[in-house]
Formats: structure tokens, sequence, C-alpha cells
């Protein structure tokens, strides 16, 4: 077992012990592994999305906080993420994620939902919401990926995943947070094992390959109450980023700007972020 897999098999062991559930079900004849948690209160499900690279148990400080709010709680490992197995469509990669998001979101949790995605986690969420309203209640995008601010600067962000050094792990690292948190800078180096699987490798090529991103056409058809998060210290994906979404996104979204969150509010700053989701989800009275 490596660095990473041992940490994510703590981070799972922990959130057991604390009433979480920790299970895989099969979607298309796909096994994903997801954490479940039965809320106690009486808003809609919530669904979280993480990014390229990233897992279910990324989200694991904000889930029992979430549950407070909401009937029950998803996280989800897209396949070749965290526990679930690899599984991509050759060159048809992201779609194939996409697609399984759809069916998770359609067979196992089998409500409209308030879905949450983080960077790519983000980019599908806004698809799954253009394309099947019926299953989306709500939409959060935090630091979400898939603006159309050229190729060249979604290829130079991609490129500073592609980590093969601890010195590129380090410099990831700075990237994806306001602060780094000691531990996370200790354990950088294992970067090389989250973002260096077939999973992370394939989409990478597919996204550089096929130069598909979200069209504005599909962010303005947005019906659903819509909240927009972006980190004032975000130093991953480029700024225009926040601009193509505070363009195209429909009048009726809101658009957050939060000082000291980076690009993995969830990790870095839990508290904060969930404060942020149930101001929206009371605003949106999910």
């Amino acid at each position: 077992m490596d660095l990473i897999s041992g940490l994510q098999e703590v981070s799972r062991r922990l959130l057991v012990a604390r009433g979480v559930r920790s299970e895989e079900v099969v979607v298309g004849g796909q096994r994903l592994h997801h954490f479940t948690l039965k809320g106690s209160g009486k808003g809609p499900p919530i669904v979280l999305v993480h990014g390229l690279g990233g897992a279910a148990s990324g989200f694991g400080r904000v889930l029992l906080p979430l549950a407070k709010r909401f009937e029950r709680v998803f996280a989800v490992d897209l396949p070749g993420h965290g526990f679930s197995p690899e599984y991509c469509l050759g060159p048809m990669c992201v779609r194939g994620q996409y697609e399984m998001l759809v069916r998770y979101c359609r067979e196992v949790v089998g409500a409209p939902a308030f879905v949450v995605g983080n960077s790519l986690g983000g980019a599908m969420s806004v698809q799954l919401a253009a394309e099947h309203p019926e299953l989306v209640r709500a939409l959060a995008l935090v630091a979400s990926a898939g603006a159309d601010v050229g190729h060249e600067l979604i290829r130079e962000v991609l490129e500073s995943m592609d980590v093969r050094t601890a010195e590129q792990a380090r410099a990831l690292t700075q990237r994806l947070f306001h602060r780094p948190p000691w531990a996370m800078m200790f354990f950088a180096n294992a970067l090389r094992g989250m973002y260096g699987t077939p999973a992370v490798r394939a989409l990478s090529a597919d996204v550089i390959a096929t130069g598909e991103y979200l069209k504005p056409a599909q962010l303005q058809g947005l019906a659903m109450p819509v909240l927009f998060i972006w980190g004032a210290n975000e130093k991953l994906l480029p700024r225009e980023s926040l601009d193509f979404f505070r363009t195209h996104l429909p009048p009726h979204s809101s658009v957050r700007v939060v000082d000291g969150f980076g690009h993995l509010p969830h990790v870095e700053r839990p508290s904060e972020l969930v404060s942020e989701l149930l101001q929206f989800a009371d605003s949106a009275e999910l």
C-alpha cells in the first residue's frame, strides 16, 4: 500500500467510526465507492463531486456538518479515484466519467439533489444540471474548472498537475492551497501517486486532445439556484475562469469570491465552506 492509499484508508476508518458508511455500489456494470451519511435535516440529498486526482475522502470534514441540514449526504469516488477501480472509455474518458456521474445520481441518489462540484467535478456538475435538470435541485460550483479561457492556459494547468519530481509535487501543493497545511507539505511528494494514475493521465490527455470546454449556453440555461464560489487566493486555475463564469452564469446566480479560499476549501477551510453552502441553501429555500 502506498502512502496516499494508506492516508485514504485512515481517513475512511475515521469517518466510519463517526457513523459514515463506506460502500461499493454497481452503476452500469462499474463498481463505484462512495461515502453516505443519513442526515437529520430536511433539505434535499446533497451530492459532493471531487476534481481531477481528488477523492471523496477529501470531503471528510464537511460530511457531518452538512448532515445536520440535509436528509442524506453522498460523496462519490469517480472511476479511477479514491477507492473506485479504474475505468475509461478510451478517447472519450471525460465523457465516460460524466456518464457515470449521471447514472450514479439517477440510480443511487434517486432524487433531485443539491449538487456541489469542485474543479473538474464542477465542470461535470454543470453538464449534469444542463443536460439532466431533473436530477439537480440546486448547484454549487467550488473553484470550478471547464471555463473556455483558451487552450494554452488549460494546458499549463494540466502540465502543472503532471507531477514527476519532489520539486513539482511541492509546487503543485503550493498552488492547491491558500496556505498549505504543514502535513500537506510534508506529504507533498506523495502527490506523484495521486496525479500519476492511469485515470488522471487519461483524463488530462482527453482534455488536451479534445479542447472541449463548457459552452456559454450551458451556463445561461441553468434554471435552478446556482452558487459559484471562487477563492480570492486561487492559484491553480487562471483568473480568466472567474470572468468566464461571471459573464455567462444566469442573472439569478450568486457569485462569491471568498478571502482565504484556495482551490480546495473543503480540505483547507471546511467550516467556512459549509457556512457558504448553508447560507445559499437557506436563500434558495432548499
